[in-house]
């Protein structure tokens, strides 16, 4: 009895991990790519380096891509690097 209320409750606090990763990665890949693209356009290439519009767009749009592709990369090996140690099958 106490060892299935066990695993239940560690059960639990697995799915909770894999929600707050899953939430975390998600907004990251919907806002930051957003961000860094308006940002990266009209602070860093039209304003620092004085770039016409039409070649801010161009950049600000790599630098979009390259961080959506380095958030899919971060998330695959967050789920590659977990913790599998309570999935281990009992052995009677």
């Amino acid at each position: 009895m106490a060892d299935d209320i066990r695993s239940r409750v560690m059960g639990d606090e697995n799915y909770s991990s894999v929600l707050s990763t899953m939430i975390f990665f998600s907004l990251a890949i919907l806002f930051l790519p957003v961000f860094l693209y308006f940002f990266s356009k009209s602070m860093f290439f039209e304003a620092l380096l004085g770039m016409s519009s039409k070649d801010s767009y161009f950049y600000a749009a790599i630098v979009a891509i390259t961080v959506v592709h380095i958030i899919l990369g971060l998330f695959v090996y967050k789920a590659f690097k977990e913790d599998t140690g309570g999935r281990m099958a009992k052995i009677d």
